[in-house]
């Protein structure tokens, strides 16, 4: 009797302890396997082994360490299957367990960040789980602003032969990548890329114009003087015939002053000139015939305030 007694009781203690391992588990967030990097945080499970199953942090420099093991364990670079099996040889080897079952799963990544900056409506970094595209990149980052440029610039980190780090700047146009959906630009992330999307160059126009101001330049052979005038909505009466344009040469720290005829421009009697990014196209106005107005129109305005509208001189 006393032997069924405590069978019983053993038998109640262990479909006690059941329901705690259960929720335990199902508390342990099982990400998709990846190779377990640095600062990643694993949950380990020991069967029958409680107080060596815990959530364990991996060390900058790739290695875990469990109680009771002398030694760390190398993790970094490994897959959590193959860090299933070190550990239980450890376990095995210091006389710890017999034939201990474990179980390594993944509960955070922090080893393989992904940036998205520039030219989007939500700069974001994120961690590659799994199965990241470009496109999924910039769609965590809610898309692109107005002012993106016509490339994004995707950079990977790259360890030569040498075991020197290096890295690959690949350039994806935007065009190809959105709107021809080409499967091919949309490039597969793996962790530890910036993707970096570039604002569009600006032309900026001032002077004898009726909108001033910075225009994007969205085609990357630039714009033409006409097109700029369109956006800023036409010159203002008596512009001068010509104009300048000021572009900043390479490797010169002052711009360079380029006299185009702006008025034979407009009329069509000679070819567009073609804009870069940067430069500024400065219209001044005919300070000459500017002023002629401005006498003609106060003469004008004299004469109306006169009884007849007709000035007579008398001697």
């Amino acid at each position: 009797m006393r032997t069924f007694v405590l069978t019983l009781a053993c038998a109640f203690a262990a479909l006690a302890q059941t329901p705690r391992i259960q929720t335990s588990e199902s508390n342990v967030a099982n990400l998709p396997a990846q190779r377990i990097g640095p600062n990643d945080l694993i949950a380990v499970s020991v069967y029958d082994a409680p107080e060596l199953s815990r959530s364990v942090r991996v060390s900058a420099d790739g290695f875990i360490r469990l109680p009771m093991l002398r030694q760390r364990l190398k993790a970094e670079g490994s897959m959590p299957s193959e860090l299933e099996l070190r550990l239980s040889d450890a376990l095995q080897k210091e006389n710890i367990l017999v034939d201990p079952v474990v179980t390594v799963t993944m509960m955070e990544y922090h080893s393989r960040p992904i940036s998205v900056v520039g030219a989007v409506k939500k700069p974001v970094t994120f961690q590659a789980i799994s199965g990241i595209s470009l496109v999924d990149a910039i769609t965590r980052a809610e898309g692109l602003t107005p002012e993106a440029g016509p490339e994004i610039l995707v950079s990977r980190p790259q360890t030569d032969d040498a075991g020197k780090s290096t890295v690959l700047i690949q350039r994806v146009p935007i065009k190809g990548l959105i709107d021809e959906a080409d499967p091919e630009l949309n490039v597969k992330l793996r962790g530890g890329e910036e993707i970096r999307v570039p604002e569009v160059g600006k032309v900026f126009v001032v002077g004898n114009v009726r909108k001033s101001g910075a225009f994007p330049v969205h085609e990357s052979s630039g714009t033409s003087v006409l097109k700029l005038l369109a956006l800023a909505e036409g010159l203002l009466p008596f512009s001068a015939k010509q104009a300048f344009i000021y572009r900043k040469e390479p490797g010169s720290p002052e711009k360079h002053e380029i006299v185009i005829e702006i008025q034979k421009i407009v009329d069509r009697k000679t070819k567009d000139v073609q804009l870069q990014a940067n430069d500024i196209l400065y219209i001044p106005d005919n300070k000459g015939k500017k002023l002629t107005a401005n006498v003609l129109d106060r003469l004008a305005g004299f004469g109306a305030s006169t009884a007849s509208g007709v000035l007579v001189w008398r001697r």
